[in-house]
């Protein structure tokens, strides 16, 4: 495994949600409290930013074009022509039209966190409280149609999901727990009977994604590391950061073997020069292709 690097500078408050885009060649990534969407080209090195209105959780691509996004209020969507912002360096454009909201439902001192999308297309996407209350988040699957079920509704800090390559099972963390969680998936695609898959003991889990073999990758925010765990929930490998706070990782790159991993400066006094960029671990493992959200 290679060493890490630096794909992209840049001093994001709170990093979150790498997920590379195929139909683009580019990684997508967000600053939840900037209010801001990254994406980074890794063959031409261009680099785009575009402002949001709202604190945004999270974004994934849609089929056919353009971005679903996790925002403060709820789920919306950027057509294609919404989906390019300026080139890093310059002012963040706003983002372009067509915007719509899919699924709107704003609650005083809660905030989106992230989500990911699932094998049959629809978007599961996580909240939380500004103040981490204990319970005052949710995990909700949002259909292309908009329809909306709550999964769970008493989470703290809503975080990293993930499918396993067959889709039978999905992966999920709730921060504070320490734990990773995993449900068998139904028939209907939603989750039942959920059971621990790994403890953490240094730092809290945060963002995950699952590669090719079915190994779990888990980002430990105030850890300073990337574990990954076998199907089974052994830990087999574990990369260390010079960052304090990685907050979520994701494969990309024309094979899905460079795995990129989010960062975040936020509540630090001294943040490492690197925190708040998005990293790289080049020839890391073997990535899964992820499904674009269908509405």
């Amino acid at each position: 495994m290679s060493a890490v690097e630096v794909a992209a500078p840049a001093h994001a408050a709170l990093g979150e949600g790498p997920t590379w885009d195929a139909r683009a060649g580019r990684l997508l990534w967000v600053d939840i409290l900037g209010s801001r969407i990254h994406t980074y080209d890794p063959v031409s090195g261009r680099r785009t930013v575009t402002a949001t209105e709202q604190h945004v959780g999270a974004v994934k691509p849609r089929v056919g074009g353009g971005l679903v996004v996790n925002l403060r209020d709820g789920v919306g969507l950027y057509g294609p022509a919404g989906s390019e912002g300026s080139p890093e360096g310059e002012a963040p454009a706003p983002a372009a039209g067509p915007f719509r909201w899919l699924h709107r439902e704003p609650v005083p001192g809660r905030r989106a966190n992230d989500a990911a999308v699932a094998p049959d297309g629809s978007l599961w996407c996580g909240t939380m409280r500004y103040d981490e209350a204990p319970g005052g988040g949710t995990l909700s699957r949002i259909a292309p149609d908009g329809t909306v079920r709550v999964l769970l509704d008493d989470v703290s800090v809503s975080n990293g999901t993930g499918w396993s390559p067959d889709g039978r099972r999905v992966y999920y963390i709730d921060s504070p727990t320490r734990r990773v969680d995993v449900f068998d998936v139904g028939d209907d695609g939603l989750p039942v009977t959920r059971r621990p898959f790994a403890t953490v003991e240094n730092g809290f889990p945060d963002g995950l994604t699952v590669d090719a073999e079915g190994g779990v990758w888990v980002a430990l925010w105030d850890g300073g590391a990337v574990h990954r765990y076998t199907p089974d929930g052994a830990l087999d490998r574990v990369l260390e950061l010079p960052v304090r706070r990685p907050t979520a990782c994701a494969f990309g790159g024309a094979g899905l073997t460079d795995l990129y991993i989010t960062t975040a400066r936020t509540g630090l006094s001294a943040p490492h020069p690197m925190s708040g960029s998005l990293l790289v671990v080049p020839d890391a493992g073997k990535g899964l292709v992820q499904p674009e959200f269908a509405g």
